[in-house]
């Protein structure tokens, strides 16, 4: 997790544990025009220092007081900020609009108590997906996992906000990570702007004239093969495997990995009639037809691309389109 907007638990429990007093605020709702969505947060000391966002610096001013004052009486509060139509732009909403924000102090219980705050960051740390759910009236609150069904679409959709029930979720998924086989001009692209999405991109390519410092500057790259690569970094459902090479004795075991785990998303660069003889050596490998319809071939959205770096935008906007299930 890189980045302090990443970190805000861990920033609110260091914070407690050095003396100074941390207060988590916690985007629960908007309405209108907001440029921060439900779950973002922020954390706040005793003394006014700050870290992450809940708006575009509308209303963090606000937050701030309102964190102090809910530390000082150890009691959590939900904050509602509107701003007017014709004064959004100034304030950084620009159609105007309303945001309510669960403020909580780190503490005994009604705060948010530090015990489960520790659980929370420990499940960060472990790359378990989790959320906290609060009871906004009792100020009661739980740990949950993906296998509550009544969240299941919230977890896949990153979704966090209130439930049918009023409560609010707040959704810890793991960060997202992106996997490329094949150190080609297309990943020379792809990688940075996966980073800029979010991303915490990997480069595999045992090939070391490929895979080398002086093409990938500043790039994390496993030099292994990609199985044993593959295996070591751990696929899960907040990952998505891209492979490039065209070879089938690095591509083949890249995707049978991927496809006896449970990434979100698996895209193959190749023709049609490249990816049909693929699909014959899968076949002959043992995976079944319902594990090769999980295949993306050829690679990303249809948009016309030809230059390495449009491929690479293709690829990203249909591993978007996998994440966020629009259609």
């Amino acid at each position: 997790m890189a980045g302090g907007f990443d970190k805000i638990p861990e920033i609110a429990l260091d914070w407690h544990a050095d003396g100074r007093g941390a207060a988590l605020a916690t985007v629960v709702q908007t309405w209108g025009s907001a440029p921060r969505q439900a779950g973002s947060q922020m954390v706040i000391s005793a003394a006014g220092e700050m870290m992450g966002s809940v708006s575009g610096g509308c209303v963090e001013g606000a937050v701030v007081v309102g964190a102090q004052d809910a530390l000082v009486a150890g009691q959590p509060r939900l904050l509602r900020y509107g701003v007017a139509d014709e004064t959004a732009f100034d304030v950084g909403l620009a159609c105007g609009g309303t945001i309510e924000v669960l403020v909580e102090p780190v503490g005994p219980a009604p705060g948010l108590e530090p015990e489960l705050l520790r659980a929370l960051v420990a499940a960060r740390a472990a790359r378990k997906a989790v959320a906290c759910v609060t009871d906004l009236e009792s100020w009661d609150r739980r740990i949950v996992t993906p296998d509550a069904p009544e969240l299941r679409e919230a977890f896949r959709a990153d979704r966090s906000g209130r439930d049918a029930a009023g409560r609010m979720v707040t959704l810890h998924n793991p960060p997202l990570r992106l996997v490329v086989v094949g150190a080609v001009h297309i990943a020379q692209a792809l990688l940075p702007m996966a980073r800029l999405a979010g991303y915490a991109p990997m480069l595999v390519d045992p090939r070391a004239a490929f895979a080398s410092d002086a093409r990938f500057p500043g790039e994390t790259v496993s030099q292994d093969w990609p199985d044993e690569a593959l295996e070591g970094f751990g696929l899960d459902a907040r990952t998505a495997v891209v492979t490039l090479t065209h070879d089938p004795k690095l591509d083949d075991p890249a995707i049978i990995a991927a496809l006896k785990a449970d990434v979100f998303y698996l895209g193959c660069l190749g023709s049609t009639r490249t990816h049909a003889k693929r699909l014959e050596r899968l076949r002959a490998a043992g995976l079944s037809d319902a594990q090769l319809a999980r295949i993306h071939a050829p690679v990303g959205l249809n948009l016309g691309a030809r230059t390495p770096a449009e491929i690479a935008l293709a690829t990203l906007a249909q591993i978007t389109l996998a994440l966020r299930g629009a259609r």
